[in-house]
């Protein structure tokens, strides 16, 4: 009789356990990290959109290698501009390396889906992501490859940019027409890593003396008709939340 008990509560007690499991599973959302390259990247630089120095350019592929791919619940918010890590008590990590093209997976609000976690419910209003050399593949070695076709009055010139920089996005929440990372029990919420690239070729419609245009690149020194260039991007701030800032630490 007594064995026959002792089997009995421990039964009870790994039904209560499963149940409870079950429960806080249940209680846990699902959070997606999307990438966004905009219209510049999928439509390209287009008038009066050009870059600063006059081109047009029209993307066939921009990968971009991404890993450590986390979300915070931050309080006091994270300063982006006083940079360093991001303190938080919640965290949620996608795992794994990431390679996308921001231009032929994009959806028709230029966004890419990178990958999906089960997440607990709050505000999730930091992102920290590393751009990271991708490791095998035509891409090994690199963190961000851009080709395309560029035109500037009767010249035309198709470019390969290469970066082989590592570096690392600590960004506050997402700035733009709706604030996201708010996750309800069994609900859904997104996160956006955001890739500004007139920050890196400038923009024709907007003031030479504007701070982006004055360390922007231009399409300039890659239009001497060689088809494969190094892409120096240290200095130049192209991850963003949506319109939010990012701090960037170099590796």
């Amino acid at each position: 009789m007594r064995a026959f008990k002792h089997v009995t509560v421990g039964v009870v007690m790994a039904a209560l356990m499963a149940f409870f499991v079950m429960a806080g599973s249940a209680q846990a959302g699902s959070l997606r990290f999307y990438a966004n390259g905009e219209e510049l990247a999928t439509e390209g630089f287009l008038a009066p959109k050009l870059t600063k120095d006059g081109w047009t350019l029209t993307f066939s592929h921009i990968f971009v290698t991404l890993s450590e791919i986390t979300a915070y619940q931050v309080d006091p918010p994270y300063d982006a501009q006083a940079g360093g890590p991001i303190a938080a008590a919640s965290t949620v990590e996608l795992e794994g390396v990431h390679t996308i093209d921001l231009v032929m997976q994009a959806d028709e609000d230029s966004r890419i889906l990178v990958g999906e976690t089960p997440a607990q419910a709050g505000h999730y209003n930091a992102i920290s992501w590393k751009m990271t050399n991708a490791g095998e593949g035509m891409l090994a070695g690199y963190s961000m490859v851009i080709t395309g076709e560029a035109q500037k009055d009767d010249q035309t010139v198709k470019f390969q940019l290469y970066s082989n920089e590592e570096r690392t996005y600590r960004c506050g929440e997402f700035v733009g027409d709706e604030r996201k990372g708010f996750l309800e029990q069994d609900g859904l919420a997104d996160l956006e890593m955001t890739f500004h690239l007139d920050h890196v070729f400038g923009r024709a419609d907007k003031p030479a003396d504007d701070e982006m245009n004055i360390k922007a690149l231009g399409f300039a020194p890659f239009a001497d008709g060689a088809k494969k260039h190094m892409l120096k991007l240290h200095g130049l701030h192209i991850g963003h939340a949506g319109e939010g800032h990012c701090s960037v630490e170099w590796h």
